[in-house]
């Protein structure tokens, strides 16, 4: 994995990235060749003069192929699947390299020019990946690894390494069992330690060791060979860094909480809660101008069915603990809490207007939040905002929980774009893992990922209620 701003990316991801920047420039070039042939100028002169053009769409179509998750590790990898994808993202592109040009006039390419280049682009990245992905060679970008310990934190990594679609940047050669635990691993992985630690790891060519055992005390735990294999270049990872690396999360059964205290992140920097600040405004009125059509639709569509109230508003917890009022479309029928007892929304819910599930599905009834935003009481990106009940429920159950209002809470999230929606206790802790590595890893260049993997959440309606 590459660290970019405390955030990981895969190899994979940025391979495969690299190769389709390259090859979508080729096939704007190539289509260029293809559109205007019969003119006399000279090639140099043709790739100079069209260069700004290749460029924009370039970083479009990566964009809008990012956006229906194409990039993310647990993909699927068949022809129908990324065809299912590939098309849509394409056609978002050309829409949005429509509106460029006419935004733009001097970018503009020509509706021919452009759809030879989609063409082309469909057909070439498709026959790509399919040969990406099956090619031998991708195992040299694959680390191998050992695991120390045999118990439930091992039995969860080798349920991880066995499903491919997961865990695509590791090979995780065998387990190396830990004096005193309970084997949870089938025999058949377990490693036969008979000589140190660094001989073992040599043996098996490996060039990581992951600790995975939660029992660090005594004598038994070996930290003079961990220390000697750190000394011969060996990577030692700890179980709740490498699920922070590998799933983007923080498992709440696999840290201690000096890991959270000595750790890296949080950063609260004045640079950086500026920068988040001018994130929030440029996003939110740039959201705001391109929904502005979309909100007026649902005002109408929300009188017609149901009459007034169009807004609801509601006490959420945001920053510091500190009470504010959400304001979102009203997608359920008046009086939909008369018993006066805060429910979470459920699948079908009855208390939904037919308007109000089209809305929640494609998250429009989220967009009044903007005000929110501008106003200061929450961000673009952050932890979904609770209500102060189900708050004050889930920090009395779930250890940590108060740590996600250590910053503004937010339209949308790292926890809302990789977990569907959440309806229980147990919901929250999982959606609470999400939460701890974004509080703990927030950054631009995390907030862009989130933006981008948003539009695909919406478009897909995943994750809705």
């Amino acid at each position: 994995m590459i660290r970019v701003y405390n955030h990981y990316i895969s190899r994979f991801t940025v391979l495969l990235i690299s190769i389709e920047i390259c090859l979508l420039m080729i096939i704007f070039f190539l289509g260029v060749g293809i559109r205007f042939h019969y003119l006399e100028t000279s090639f140099i002169d043709l790739l100079f003069s069209q260069l700004p053009g290749a460029i924009v769409f370039t970083l479009v179509m990566i964009a809008c192929i990012a956006a229906m998750g194409m990039y993310q590790l647990d993909s699927k990898l068949d022809i129908e699947s990324t065809l299912w994808r590939l098309m849509p993202s394409l056609a978002i592109g050309f829409a949005i390299m429509t509106l460029i040009f006419y935004l733009f006039p001097e970018l503009y390419l020509g509706r021919g020019l452009l759809a030879i280049v989609i063409s082309l682009a469909l057909l070439l990245i498709l026959i790509t990946r399919m040969i990406f992905f099956r090619w031998p060679g991708l195992e040299v970008f694959r680390s191998r690894a050992i695991v120390l310990g045999t118990g439930s934190g091992a039995e969860e990594l080798l349920s991880i390494a066995e499903d491919s679609s997961i865990l695509r940047n590791l090979n995780i050669v065998g387990f190396v069992p830990f004096y005193g635990e309970d084997r949870r691993v089938p025999v058949s992985v377990v490693l036969p330690k008979q000589g140190s630690l660094a001989s073992l790891v040599n043996q098996c060519d490996a060039s990581e060791i992951i600790i995975a055992t939660q029992e660090r005390r005594g004598g038994g735990f070996p930290i003079q060979e961990l220390l000697e294999c750190k000394m011969h270049g060996i990577k030692v990872t700890d179980i709740a860094t490498f699920f922070e690396r590998e799933r983007g999360h923080i498992r709440m059964d696999s840290f201690y909480p000096s890991w959270l205290v000595f750790g890296g992140g949080f950063d609260q920097s004045f640079f950086r809660t500026t920068v988040k600040r001018i994130f929030d405004l440029l996003a939110s009125l740039m959201i705001l101008l391109i929904s502005l059509p979309v909100m007026l639709l649902a005002v109408v569509l929300i009188l017609i069915e149901d009459g007034r109230p169009i807004f609801y508003r509601q006490e959420r917890i945001g920053k510091g603990g500190k009470i504010f009022q959400v304001i979102k479309f009203r997608s359920m029928r008046n009086n939909a809490e008369k018993g006066g007892q805060p429910q979470w929304a459920a699948a079908d819910d009855p208390r939904i207007t037919k308007i109000g599930k089209i809305i929640r599905k494609l998250r429009i009834d989220e967009l009044p939040q903007i005000i929110n935003v501008l106003k200061g009481e929450m961000s673009f990106v952050g932890p979904r905002p609770e209500r102060p009940y189900f708050v004050d429920m889930l920090t009395e159950k779930v250890p940590y929980y108060n740590v996600r209002h250590s910053i503004k809470p937010g339209i949308t999230g790292w926890a809302q774009v990789r977990y569907p929606y959440g309806s229980s206790v147990e919901d929250a802790i999982e959606k609470l893992q999400y939460d701890l590595y974004y509080v703990k890893n927030h950054s631009l260049f995390l907030d862009l990922i989130i933006l981008i993997d948003t539009v695909g959440v919406v478009l897909f309606g995943k994750g809705g209620r």
